[in-house]
């Protein structure tokens, strides 16, 4: 079946995540959402409908790791196809129907199955006529979940980590690794290769699967409570606590204490100090001691704060948004419901705004632009120390951001049901 993910003018309420990103690439349990849409719509051909400062990343970095034919941005040709929002998250298969139908959810198109040569991109970014049409469908059954803001993504991980966990590992259940180390409920214990546990350490799947990809280096005396997800070549610090519903990408360096946050690959917490219900981008540094509070002391609801307003996230429990390329000194303090943009240097004594843009350089003298030159030769830095060398992609993606982010952080999330203004290239 052809499948199309597209996604939409909603992308800005998951921001700072998709300020370099596509909303379909976001980490959600073991997997990506796209991940996800193509297991369980089964995907024969993929079409990627996505903003244009979006197209170059499709190309170089996610269409060469498909397994099936893609396209990016191409119109719809005489095959029906199913129409997929790039925020949806599948937990079941999608049963191909007879008839064109839609899912709609307010005044926003969740899924459509529909034969329509000559639909393209611009008609979602647009909303036009031709595409509003498809709300006169006859209606089907959603069989997924639209995420709103990443906190959605935050609070449905667990559920996330353990669909994963029962479809990605059935058959590939390896014999538990003799050790001085203690488990609890073995069977929902996943040890890839070449993976060392130290002494003491403590393994709990009682409450969910607790999965060490290859390579991982677990510290003495930690203790690993489930759902967990921890990806390839990550170590984690003796005396690290991780806790349920958390997801931590490759080549992460991990301490302290860290409970139901989702991190990108390539981040550093590797120091005490606490991180709750939070998600992190790729490339993140945390200093020695950095915390995020999760909860207000009112015990309220929790809003993010951007420039203009505060988004409520729904939630008792939320801790901070953070970009790629984020840096933070000793002791950093960051407040329930922090916006911490794209390539941020936060080196302040005080506690930070809740509120930091992108390239922001934040010091007790208060916030200033990051000198770009000084930004990018800090982030090739970073890239040498792992043997990544940067590229002419990398220098487009950094120009985009630096465009498309001052407008998307000015004006918060679109509010649902508006489409998004749009931003000159």
């Amino acid at each position: 079946m052809h499948v199309v993910i597209f996604e939409g003018s909603q992308w800005t309420t998951f921001a700072p995540l998709c300020l370099n990103r596509p909303v379909f690439m976001l980490s959600t349990g073991m997997s990506t959402l796209l991940d996800k849409q193509i297991r369980y719509t089964g995907a024969t051909r993929l079409t990627l409908w996505v903003r244009p400062e979006m197209v170059d990343f499709c190309k170089t970095r996610v269409v060469p790791h498909l397994k099936i034919p893609t396209k990016v941005n191409e119109p719809l040709d005489d095959e029906a196809a199913l129409l997929v929002s790039g925020r949806t998250l599948h937990f079941r298969k999608f049963d191909t129907p007879d008839h064109e139908c839609v899912v709609v959810d307010g005044e926003m198109i969740r899924k459509a199955y529909c034969k329509r040569p000559g639909l393209n991109v611009d008609d979602i970014l647009q909303r036009s006529d031709r595409w509003l049409s498809l709300q006169e469908l006859p209606r089907m059954e959603s069989a997924s979940r639209l995420a709103e803001s990443l906190s959605d993504l935050i609070s449905w991980n667990e559920e996330s980590l353990i669909e994963d966990a029962l479809h990605l590992l059935k058959g590939v259940r390896k014999p538990m690794v003799a050790g001085p180390f203690y488990t609890v409920n073995d069977e929902d214990i996943w040890i890839g290769n070449e993976v060392t546990v130290q002494p003491g350490c403590v393994l709990d799947a009682s409450q969910g699967p607790v999965v060490l990809a290859e390579g991982v280096t677990v510290g003495a005396n930690s203790v690993i409570q489930g759902p967990v997800y921890i990806g390839p070549h990550c170590t984690i610090r003796p005396l690290s606590i991780i806790k349920d519903a958390t997801t931590i990408g490759r080549l992460c360096k991990i301490g302290g204490e860290v409970v139901n946050t989702i991190m990108l690959g390539h981040s550093n917490k590797a120091h005490d100090g606490f991180l709750g219900h939070s998600y992190l981008g790729k490339w993140v540094n945390f200093g020695a001691g950095t915390t995020t509070a999760n909860l207000k002391s009112t015990y309220g609801e929790v809003s993010v704060q951007y420039a203009e307003r505060e988004i409520p996230t729904g939630r008792q429990f939320f801790g901070s948004v953070i970009g790629d390329h984020v840096k933070t000194n000793i002791g950093c303090r960051l407040m329930p419901g922090s916006y911490i943009g794209f390539c941020c240097a936060i080196l302040g004594s005080a506690i930070p705004p809740r509120f930091i843009p992108s390239f922001s350089f934040w010091t007790d003298q208060g916030l200033a632009p990051y000198d770009l030159t000084k930004a990018k030769e800090v982030m090739t830095a970073v890239y040498k120390r792992r043997d990544i060398r940067w590229t002419d992609a990398d220098d487009r993606m950094v120009a985009q951001v630096l465009r498309t982010a001052p407008q998307v952080e000015k004006l918060g999330p679109v509010p649902v049901g508006q489409a998004a203004q749009t931003v000159e290239i």
